[in-house]
């Protein structure tokens, strides 16, 4: 076996101001919240095709336009996990944490102010329905949906596999240098391509979150914790296991691919 092959993205990580990066997740996060927020509120959160289209394309621009600055992580799952990998000290990795949670509530309490006396999709909370501007709910997630046998361990299972599918592609395309992807534009694509197909997939069944700031935002604005800690759980432990499983498999060079 020869050497790591992913040490092209840990020297962007070291060679990054931390200020710089960190107001680079920040307008990162908050550009996602706002954007898929208010396609969310825009389509009454009816078009799963506009929104899955709103997030890829949202994480493909930002990963064209700040991969160089802060190696485009935007999500506390991929932050912990590239950490876990020895990329990053875990002071900047909570660093990074809440300057994406920050990014991403302080777009959701903007979404709540503008849009203050329009019809907003609704969502089932303890006092009955309420209006919400993009939080992450789906069939098993929804206070209206109880009679759903197992819906928290079924939400719960696919936002591990969501963020798992995401976090592999980020791993084989953003990460591993022999992808041959160095022009950051062509990194975006298949990521954005990966989320905006997880949103198709899984968007109807939980909303498709794949990244806890971008649940917390709309939960903090709105004050609705109902299985907020899915929502947690269940992308870091995805791509935690995406991370780690690339690492094993594939994250060394064999002697052949050396030229040994």
């Amino acid at each position: 076996m020869g050497r790591v092959v992913d040490d092209r993205y840990q020297a962007i990580l070291k060679g990054m101001n931390l200020q710089r990066g960190l107001l680079a997740e920040f307008v990162s996060v908050f550009m996602l919240m706002f954007i898929t927020g208010g396609t969310v509120i825009i389509s009454n959160g009816e078009d799963l095709l506009l929104v899955a289209l709103a997030n890829g394309l949202t994480i493909a621009a930002m990963i064209a336009a700040v991969f160089h600055i802060s190696g485009a992580q935007f999500n506390p799952a991929v932050s912990i996990t590239v950490t876990l990998l020895g990329k990053q000290s875990w002071n900047r990795c909570f660093a990074f944490i809440i300057a994406q949670c920050a990014g991403a509530t302080a777009a959701a309490f903007l979404l709540q102010w503008l849009l203050i006396g329009i019809e907003l999709p609704t969502a089932q909370s303890d006092d009955g329905a309420i209006g919400h501007i993009g939080l992450t709910v789906g069939l098993f997630s929804d206070l209206a949906q109880l009679d759903i046998a197992g819906s928290t361990i079924r939400v719960l299972i696919l936002e591990i596999i969501a963020t798992f599918f995401l976090m592999f592609a980020i791993m084989g395309v953003m990460v591993d240098k022999r992808s041959g992807l160095d022009n950051p534009i062509l990194m975006g694509l298949p990521v954005g391509m990966v989320v905006a197909v997880d949103v198709m997939c899984f968007g109807k069944l939980t909303g498709a979150s794949m990244n806890p700031a971008r649940s917390l935002g709309p939960a903090i604005a709105m004050d609705y914790w109902h299985i907020q800690w899915v929502y947690w759980v269940g992308p870091i432990v995805g791509a935690v296991l995406a991370g780690l499983l690339y690492r094993m498999t594939f994250g060394r060079m064999t002697s052949q691919q050396s030229g040994a």
